[in-house]
């Protein structure tokens, strides 16, 4: 991976596009996040003497249809290269266009892990502008069939090749996207260090995004610079990379139904059961572990997590997050979120109750304690 960092690190996309003689550029971009913004000006300003098409036509978490379409118009022509300029729903659609416009065989088929990804796809040149998901530093996609989410991923064929993060891009985003954004990160980040695939160049990479989160997210929030701006780039960008190793878990798992069903975005949708699973995780016996390295290990990594979010114990940690949270707009209760019933709770357990994911948790989770979670929630 070749990655630009820092402000004004754009200009080098010139750099890249000149460099491999790329002439017809596939754009991927948001609709309102690109169109409304200054965002659309530098990035057509750089594309001016290059042969371009766009394609903004699909919503946010990309659906496996939206996916289709997106591939249709690319085999239209001979591209040289796909530019991703938005968010996390954005890069993940310049993924699956990359390496399933390579690959023979349905979406379906690669998404459901039919068939094996067996070639590497046109160049993806990938370019943030929210400081939240880290999709840029990731070799995985989210694609969603009906209201289930999967991921479309390979180590092999879809890492990084090209990174662009230039703060100047989140400058665009209001209060309430910087606030879901930063929770997206922060909750990566959390999970990834306490995950059973955990190493410690992840723990690494996580440690640093949580204390970059804790100290810029409510400046960001309320009072953005371009220091802030620049330390939640980079802090999402780590976090990014930390899953990228470890991959998440429960948070993660449990909110993908709370934004199909409910219509929560999806970094408030995965903070929400944060607070609580940080207790529920250090309560982990010989039992009930996950990790191979042990119970006394998780206990230690959960004692070092605590300390990196600046508290002495678990319940101090839990209301701490929980005000975080609240503290930057954000909803913490379900019931006000629209989750109000049993029948709520249960569509929740039932499509968000991920094995694959699940698993990667460091203490085991069953149903029944999820949906006692849930409903302390509620």
């Amino acid at each position: 991976m070749i990655e630009y960092l820092g402000y004004n690190s754009i200009n080098k996309l010139s750099e890249i596009l000149e460099k491999h003689s790329f002439h017809k550029i596939f754009l991927i971009t948001g609709k309102g996040s690109f169109e409304k913004t200054s965002i659309k000006k530098v990035i057509l300003e750089i594309l001016k003497d290059y042969d371009f098409f766009q394609f903004n036509d699909f919503s946010p978490n990309p659906k496996i249809n939206d996916i289709k379409k997106g591939l249709e118009l690319f085999k239209k022509q001979k591209f040289d290269v796909i530019l991703s300029v938005g968010g996390g729903s954005v890069i993940d659609m310049g993924k699956c266009i990359s390496i399933l416009s390579a690959n023979y065989g349905s979406p379906e088929d690669f998404v459901l892990k039919k068939k094996k990804i067996n070639n590497k796809g046109v160049p993806l040149i990938r370019i943030p502008t929210t400081a939240g998901s880290g999709s840029e530093a990731t070799h995985f996609a989210v694609v969603y069939i009906d209201k289930s989410k999967y991921s479309l991923g390979d180590s092999d064929y879809m890492q990084p090749e090209y990174v662009i993060v230039d703060p100047q891009f989140s400058n665009n985003l209001p209060k309430n996207l910087t606030a879901i954004s930063g929770l997206d990160a922060f909750t990566q980040a959390i999970e990834s260090y306490w995950n059973i695939n955990s190493t410690n160049e992840s723990k690494n990479y996580a440690r640093k995004a949580i204390e970059l989160i804790m100290k810029n997210i409510l400046k960001v929030v309320y009072n953005p610079s371009s220091e802030s701006r620049n330390n939640m780039a980079l802090a999402a960008n780590l976090s990014g990379k930390a899953i990228n190793i470890t991959k998440t878990t429960t948070c993660h798992a449990i909110s993908y139904p709370i934004t199909s069903y409910f219509n929560v975005p999806h970094g408030h949708a995965v903070a929400l059961t944060l607070p609580s699973m940080i207790v529920f995780n250090s309560n982990v016996n010989k039992e009930d572990v996950k990790d191979s390295r042990g119970v006394d290990y998780v206990k230690q990594i959960m004692k070092e997590l605590i300390s990196i979010i600046g508290v002495s114990n678990f319940t101090k940690a839990k209301e701490k997050v929980k005000n975080l949270i609240k503290n930057v707009g954000l909803e913490t209760n379900l019931g006000k979120l629209g989750i109000k019933t049993q029948d709520d709770i249960e569509i929740v357990i039932k499509n968000g109750f991920n094995p694959e994911r699940v698993k990667n948790n460091p203490r085991l989770l069953t149903e029944t304690q999820l949906r006692s979670i849930l409903e302390g929630l509620r």
